[in-house]
């Protein structure tokens, strides 16, 4: 009887080891297979003006992953909001823009782009003026690169206006401070008071319908 209650305790603890390693195992694979499918997905950067906004009009663009607010472009490492906006650190207020292309694709976010932007604005964007406010389309490689070309050349031609809005070459991305992330969703009232006032909005339909 001694003997039967040893094996089955045996038995009770080897099948208690054997199912946490085997969830264990299943856990592995369930994070792997979601690194694979965060590998196939791809980033964009864009400067529009306050990244407040930029991020609620890239939120709403469908196969869009995430929106990050953050600051690009200038020679100051890990910069602050008052480093990028009161010292000439050389940065934007810039949005990462996280996204899947089997959903959406780079020249669909152009054209979100422009059509949150006022490209003919060389001193910032709407009530925010300043060098750290001014729209910038940054590329990563020469395929994002042609296809921003094409994209002012469209715009261009609908214009018959040259645009100011400027084109640099992606180096790094500084994510903005918490306060700032999902800053239209977390501080709404605040936020719809801001865009009023900026008259973004009004603008924006004045350009483009």
């Amino acid at each position: 009887m001694k003997n039967l209650f040893i094996l089955i305790s045996v038995y009770l603890i080897a099948t208690h080891i054997f199912s946490n390693a085997y969830a264990g195992k299943l856990t592995i694979t369930s994070g792997n297979q979601e690194l694979k499918k965060k590998d196939k997905y791809k980033k964009a950067y864009f400067a529009g003006g306050c990244f407040w906004c930029m991020e609620e009009s890239f939120d709403q663009v469908g196969g869009v992953v995430s929106v990050v607010s953050g600051y690009s472009g200038g020679h100051k490492k890990n910069p602050t909001y008052a480093d990028v906006v009161y010292t000439d650190s050389g940065h934007v207020e810039a949005v990462e823009v996280t996204y899947n292309p089997k959903i959406t694709t780079y020249e669909k976010l152009l054209d979100a782009y422009w059509q949150n932007i006022d490209p003919f604005d060389s001193q910032g964007q709407f009530c925010d003026k300043g060098k750290s406010y001014r729209s910038v389309i940054f590329f990563q490689n020469k395929e994002q690169k042609d296809l921003i070309d094409e994209s002012f050349k469209k715009v261009e031609k609908i214009f018959s206006k040259k645009i100011v809005t400027l084109v640099w070459k992606f180096e790094k991305f500084y994510k903005a401070e918490t306060f700032h992330q999902d800053y239209y969703e977390k501080n709404f009232v605040r936020y719809l008071m801001y865009k009023k006032g900026c008259q973004r909005e009004e603008t924006l339909d004045k350009i483009w319908n």
